[in-house]
């Protein structure tokens, strides 16, 4: 008998709680890897987004989608919110930076238009309020829920405007209770 076999035949087998550490050790790293620097995860407790994203639903969100392209007028975005930094929001991106953004007679015009944006995701018609005009600044989004009648959002913050690296991710799909593209 060799040397090498002789090893072989006196070596213990390794125990199965060392070879179920290193799954979930694994595991871990892997979720924290594709948590912090690749997906966002969140969930929407309230009817803000209605019926686009119903309360309760959990969503997932693309960390590098910005890093590619610049967030876009209709995006649906995970942020911090501007009046409570260590909340994370779900809205839709209405004003870009540079956009007038007037709220009138139940409509949202961009830029002096005579024509409202037209939003076929709203739940419902916004119910006429005082005029109300936002000038987005360079760097910064205007975002409002898509349940306009329901949404505490930039009409009512303090600060109005998210700023872009505020903006955590670009949401890509509801994943509970069933799986839905969102746009």
């Amino acid at each position: 008998m060799t040397d090498s076999e002789s090893n072989r035949e006196t070596k213990k087998p390794r125990p199965a709680w060392l070879d179920w550490l290193q799954i979930f050790a694994v595991a871990a790293v892997l979720a924290f890897v594709l948590n912090t620097f690749l997906i966002a995860n969140a969930r929407v407790p309230t009817g803000s987004m209605i019926t686009t994203i119903m309360p309760g639903d959990r969503v997932i969100g693309s960390r590098l989608s910005y890093h590619f392209e610049d967030p876009a007028r209709g995006d649906i975005i995970i942020f911090h919110a501007p009046d409570e930094p260590e909340t994370l929001y779900v809205k839709r991106i209405i004003g870009l930076p540079g956009d007038k953004v007037t709220i009138r007679d139940g409509h949202v015009y961009l830029n002096d238009s005579e024509t409202p944006l037209e939003e076929s995701y709203i739940k419902e018609p916004m119910k006429p309020a005082a005029l109300q005009e936002f000038q987005v600044p360079e760097g910064a989004y205007f975002c409002m829920g898509d349940n306009r009648n329901g949404s505490v959002d930039a009409r009512y913050w303090k600060n109005h405007y998210v700023y872009r690296d505020k903006i955590v991710a670009k949401v890509l799909f509801r994943y509970w209770p069933g799986i839905k593209a969102l746009k």
